[in-house]
């Protein structure tokens, strides 16, 4: 090759490099120099690039010009949160539009939640995703149809099995509702009326949610030892799935009161059985010692709940009840752990204990009960777990996180915080990485939120900019409303919802129907 050809080829070679080198891009905002989470890769420093609602770059180094350049240096960048159970419907359609930004959410850095979880969500699923148009909302939200709501409106609060035409009217509504966009079928197996079902019956239902591509979802019959037991209750949930042909998710697993403490490892086998067996069997957990329910729940026997409040006020006066009343309430009493293990979250006697309120009215726990729920049913954190069981299920891959939001707990504003904290910076139990994928990727790839929960080219912009040495929980038992600190920067579908530490009050949510199965509501 002579001279004038070789520098025609070294010409030749450097114009080709120079046209494969990508072109700059301009974007809106540029996080830049962060510690990326991706929710499926290792973390690497880097920054991620972002216009109108999605992310364009996830990289090393973008080459792009931002109107608006946020510095992470030092920072963990990550998917936002995606809270699979919580009881913040109310909030998300609240009159006040600072409610309906959710900032105990977003101080967090959550950016999406499921409602109507425990069997309470609202058949008429149109109208509750339709809500966001007309009442603009901080974070995105997804709903079931819950089991509750459906039995309390076709079959009443009575101990009871449904007709046949009663059945086909509670599937017929599961299908409209799935047909709607709802997520899935949630149930409160727990709660009374649910309580009063038989296995058959949820089945029935829970299979029309299947045949429109929907999950199970549901707090099982019993936590504890009051019913069918713990384990039994684990049993019914992946036989519901099972024959209804669906995925199951275990709501806030846990092994609640004296009687199952220490049974976290014969349950993790029940559902590590299922899963190998080829069932979609997950979970979600709160990192708290308590649970959160109410005081008639915690304590009434479910044969005094039958037909709702009126009837439980009217056999409070029964005479004839009043000692099988007392023997029922002093065994749950005895399962929760004592008259000192119940704290009022609400209401008149909000910050005590049972055990207080009962000294200060110098009477029996059970008598200072049924006075305090004459007056209302006030919610209570009820402390039943122990740490060794919190941990074993912490540390199982299918078990994603969840707040279980719900008045009066600090759950609502500082869960992951507190699982950060607690679980990874203090106790180990989980990696970073883990907390992570496990608080947004496992959830998103679970309920199949196209586009959420991972940072990559095309996925929706929800991000979420904190401080490890920060990142940290406020909330107490006694002071449950206090706002987690840490957390930098939060995007929610591209738009700055909090910016350098600060609420912009910026309501960027949207609503997110489920799919139903093509076809399945032809």
């Amino acid at each position: 090759m002579n001279r004038t050809a070789r520098i025609l080829a070294v010409a030749t070679i450097a114009a080709s490099a120079c046209s494969a080198a990508p072109a700059q891009q301009n974007v809106d905002v540029l996080i830049r120099g962060g510690t990326v989470y991706t929710g499926s890769d290792a973390p690497f420093v880097g920054d991620v690039a972002i216009s109108g609602d999605r992310i364009r770059v996830v990289d090393a180094h973008a080459n792009v010009t931002a109107k608006r350049v946020i510095d992470a240096t030092g920072m963990i960048v990550a998917p936002g949160f995606i809270d699979p159970h919580t009881h913040i419907g109310d909030a998300l359609v609240a009159r006040d539009p600072g409610t309906r930004l959710i900032p105990a959410f977003l101080m967090q850095g959550v950016t999406t939640a499921f409602i109507g979880n425990d069997g309470g969500g609202d058949p008429d699923v149109a109208k509750v995703l339709g809500s966001v148009a007309v009442k603009p909302v901080g974070i995105n939200f997804a709903a079931y149809v819950g089991f509750g709501a459906l039995r309390s409106k076709v079959v009443g609060a009575a101990d009871r099995a449904p007709t046949a035409a009663e059945l086909t009217q509670m599937k017929a509504l599961t299908a409209t509702a799935m047909c709607q966009g709802a997520m899935g079928l949630s149930t409160g197996l727990f709660y009374a009326p649910q309580s009063f079902s038989k296995t058959d019956e949820v089945v029935a239902i829970a299979a029309e949610a299947g045949r429109h591509g929907g999950i199970y979802d549901s707090h099982i019959r019993d936590e504890s030892s009051y019913t069918v037991g713990l384990a039994a209750a684990i049993d019914e949930a992946i036989t519901i799935g099972r024959e209804g042909k669906l995925p199951v998710h275990i709501s806030h697993i846990k092994a609640l009161g004296v009687d199952v403490q220490g049974q976290a490892a014969a349950i993790i086998a029940k559902v590590e059985a299922a899963r190998s067996a080829g069932q979609d069997v997950t979970a979600d957990q709160y990192p708290w010692s308590a649970s959160g329910t109410s005081l008639t729940a915690s304590l009434i026997p479910l044969w005094a709940q039958d037909g709702g409040r009126a009837a439980l006020l009217k056999r409070f006066d029964d005479p004839k009840l009043a000692g099988k009343l007392r023997t029922g309430m002093t065994e749950t009493l005895r399962k929760r752990g004592g008259a000192a293990s119940l704290l009022i979250t609400e209401g008149q006697f909000k910050g005590r204990t049972l055990a207080d309120i009962a000294k200060a009215r110098k009477e029996d726990p059970l008598t200072a009960a049924i006075a305090v729920i004459r007056i209302g049913d006030p919610s209570v954190a009820s402390f039943n777990q122990i740490e060794p069981d919190i941990a074993a299920f912490m540390k199982q891959p299918w078990v994603m996180t969840g707040s279980d939001a719900s008045t009066g707990h600090p759950r609502v504003y500082a869960t992951y915080a507190r699982k950060y904290a607690k679980y990874v910076v203090a106790d180990k139990v989980l990696t970073l990485r883990e907390f992570i994928e496990r608080s947004s990727a496992l959830a998103a790839d679970t309920f199949h939120l196209e586009g959420r929960g991972h940072l990559k080219p095309g996925a929706f912009a929800d991000v979420v900019v904190f401080d490890p040495k920060s990142y940290a929980p406020r909330a107490t038992y006694e002071q449950p409303t206090l706002l987690t600190v840490g957390v930098r920067t939060v995007l929610v579908n591209g738009v700055l919802a909090v910016d350098n530490g600060v609420l912009t009050r910026r309501a960027a949510g949207r609503a997110l129907p489920h799919k139903p199965t093509p076809g399945s509501c032809s």
